[in-house]
């Protein structure tokens, strides 16, 4: 059976999520082998949620048996039960919430010359330099 379309206007939306889904879910692979979901049978979903890079992911039963999913960990408990909405991340475990892009296992993103931006900018003003010093 199928679930009534969102009306949002959007294209995108136009496609009916299987009942018991939700419409990202029913359109979003598995991050790991990429299979897609079949309608479901009555009752909990086979399909785990978790997050990896700070962004949603879905995780079919073949790849929840593997145990090396690279999925994030909640800094305070270790839990890889995460979700991530509306620009956070919460642990379902504990219940920590943090900002998405804000991983305090992350490095900091280099400032001043060492920037990919700035090293950009300074051969585009190398280059650019040396064209007009000699017209």
């Amino acid at each position: 059976m199928l679930a009534e379309p969102f009306l949002s206007g959007d294209p995108v939306d136009a496609i009916r999520a299987p009942a018991g889904l939700d419409h990202s879910e029913a359109i979003m692979p598995c991050f790991s082998c990429g299979a897609r979901q079949t309608d479901p049978v009555r009752g909990a979903s086979p399909w785990k949620r978790g997050v990896r890079q700070d962004a949603q992911v879905l995780v079919c039963p073949d790849c929840q048996r593997m145990t090396d999913l690279d999925l994030d960990a909640c800094a305070t408990c270790g839990s890889t039960a995460l979700i991530c909405r509306l620009g956070e991340v919460e642990c379902r475990s504990c219940g920590e919430v943090r900002l998405a892009g804000h991983r305090p296992d992350c490095p900091a993103r280099p400032e001043g010359p060492e920037g990919l931006a700035d090293e950009v900018a300074a051969a585009l003003d190398r280059v650019l330099g040396r064209l007009t010093s000699h017209a």
